[in-house]
């Protein structure tokens, strides 16, 4: 269990992506990563798309940099509803200020743009949202899965499997450089 003793935040609302949420939560506990779903409020059953329901374990004012690992930030429609909390933004910027983790797929995007964290990156998402992401200063590809320094970047569920690749591949690179300066 390579991602062992790692703490990795989750972000959800309602109308997530249920593929986008799910595949990346079980893939990092198969790696022994813990995975904290952060919903607007604690104990709260958002529902995806398609229906399938995700409890939060904490509310977003709780979440906490020194307290987390990595990132993920799935798409869907939810991704425009948590873009619009400042705990959300404020801890996306922090996190990427730390240079731990972060991993967004298909709309996820609109979180990075509201957090400022674009410019001069190269990254992916959704065709839907290409503009969104050049217009905050990202540099586009059309690829399933981008990586630039802590931020991993996916396209749609097709992507899942490169995506999950990439997104442990960096957390295992994280937790090898965090043992050699502990």
């Amino acid at each position: 269990m390579k991602l062992q003793g790692l703490r990795v935040i989750s972000l959800v609302h309602s109308d997530f992506e249920d593929l986008e949420l799910w595949y990346p939560v079980l893939r990092l506990r198969e790696e022994g990563a813990e995975v904290v779903l952060a919903g607007e409020t604690a104990a709260e059953t958002y529902h995806g798309k398609y229906g399938v329901p995700a409890r939060s374990d904490i509310a977003f004012s709780d979440m906490d940099v020194a307290r987390c690992d990595a990132l993920l930030v799935p798409g869907g429609w939810a991704p425009d509803k948590i873009r619009r909390f400042k705990d959300v933004t404020d801890f996306v910027q922090d996190m990427d200020a730390a240079g731990k983790p972060i991993g967004q797929i298909c709309h996820a995007g609109w979180v990075l743009i509201s957090a400022g964290i674009l410019p001069g990156r190269t990254v992916t998402s959704t065709p839907g949202i290409r503009d969104d992401m050049e217009n905050a200063g990202a540099i586009w590809e059309d690829l399933p899965v981008v990586r630039d320094r802590n931020l991993v970047s996916s396209r749609r569920p097709p992507d899942l499997p490169a995506y999950m690749a990439a997104f442990v591949s960096l957390l295992t690179e994280y937790r090898t450089n965090r043992e050699r300066t502990a």
